[in-house]
């Protein structure tokens, strides 16, 4: 890679700047993986300075975790198939696909590096339940008012189809057959939320 100085470009600020070092961030993790990945390179490749990622977040970490969620959907703009178990599909099969690219490759060094520290892990939690219950939560919503799904759903069930597939990727690797992602939702989610 080469050495640009970045003083000599013209200065991004705001959410332009962000949104350079998150694909910065997610292009140094599929070039090098979690473990390769450096301050310094992703500064380089977003042409900025580090004390521009140090400004906004304090340890590569914090910057991973950042960048990673930046690539996952908002919940309300999860697919609306029209169907509960259309959306499951699509919902999962969308998660599936970031797992098996630089995001999942990330979150596996992350789980090394946050395993030994309470705070972290505690951040990583609050960061992948946070994005996935509020999808679901949209996905179930949506059903409510379909009538597919009663109007009460216990609020632990919003995360079990996440769990699921985190513990796939986890355990059984990427990409994530299509098949488990079937089984998961109709032996397992569609059942759960129509019962």
């Amino acid at each position: 890679m080469t050495t640009t100085d970045h003083r000599k470009l013209p200065r991004r600020r705001g959410d332009e700047l962000t949104a350079a070092i998150f694909a910065a961030t997610l292009a140094e993790l599929a070039e090098v993986g979690y473990a390769g990945l450096t301050m310094e390179r992703v500064a380089e490749r977003a042409r900025t300075g580090k004390a521009s990622l140090y400004r906004r977040w304090s340890s590569r970490v914090e910057l991973v975790l950042a960048a990673v969620y930046s690539a996952w959907p908002e919940p309300d703009e999860a697919v609306d198939t029209g169907t509960l178990r259309g959306d499951l599909l699509a919902m999962l099969r969308h998660h599936a696909e970031v797992l098996a690219g630089p995001a999942g490759e990330a979150l596996r060094g992350l789980l090394g590096d946050v395993l030994a520290d309470e705070d972290r892990m505690v951040r990583l939690r609050r960061f992948s339940r946070a994005r996935g219950r509020r999808t679901m939560a949209e996905v179930i919503r949506r059903a409510v008012e379909r009538g597919e799904v009663p109007a009460e759903v216990p609020a632990r069930r919003l995360e079990v189809g996440q769990a699921m597939l985190r513990q796939q990727f986890l355990f059984g690797g990427t990409p994530i057959p299509d098949e488990v992602i079937v089984e998961i939702v109709d032996d397992v989610l569609v059942p759960l939320f129509t019962k």
